[in-house]
């Protein structure tokens, strides 16, 4: 196992905390490349992996646009440009809502269902990578991360 340090070449910080900044991005990055390969052979995205997690999350309901980014992980996302690509793959349906017409609701199909399904699989597999840090450990940095951004 390297060290921050070690990986990215670096001997010296300026401080504890700007090692932990570097590493929090660095490791990150890491995990993004690692999602990106899993999601890639399924032919989505992270963010749409996001997408269609939170609207699994709320079956039996539909979610609106708003819902979407609200709980969306990467706030930088453009939701609406996601919800096409995934209609256009028929992963999701998109419907005016019958009570607000400015409203759109987005509800996950059968074919998104299946997709997803296939994908828990696949990230039980990339889940068995984190064995080298306890259940304890990772509810610790977990919870330190909450405090720090709190």
């Amino acid at each position: 196992m390297a060290s921050i340090g070690e990986e990215i070449k670096q001997k010296e910080f300026t401080s504890e905390y700007n090692k932990l900044v570097v590493n929090i991005l660095f490791t990150s990055s890491w995990i993004n490349s690692e999602h990106n390969q899993i999601f890639k052979a399924y032919g989505i995205t992270t963010q749409q992996f996001n997408v269609l997690r939170i609207l699994r999350g709320q079956l039996p309901n539909a979610a609106s646009v708003n819902l979407l980014k609200d709980r969306m992980i990467d706030k930088m996302s453009n939701v609406s440009r996601i919800i096409d690509k995934l209609k256009a793959k028929d992963l999701v349906t998109r419907k005016l809502c019958k009570h607000d017409r400015r409203q759109v609701d987005v509800k996950i199909t059968e074919k998104g269902e299946k997709l997803l399904a296939e994908l828990d699989v696949q990230m039980a597999e990339y889940g068995k990578k984190l064995v080298n840090i306890s259940p304890e450990e990772a509810a610790a940095v977990s919870d330190v991360l909450d405090r720090w951004r709190g």
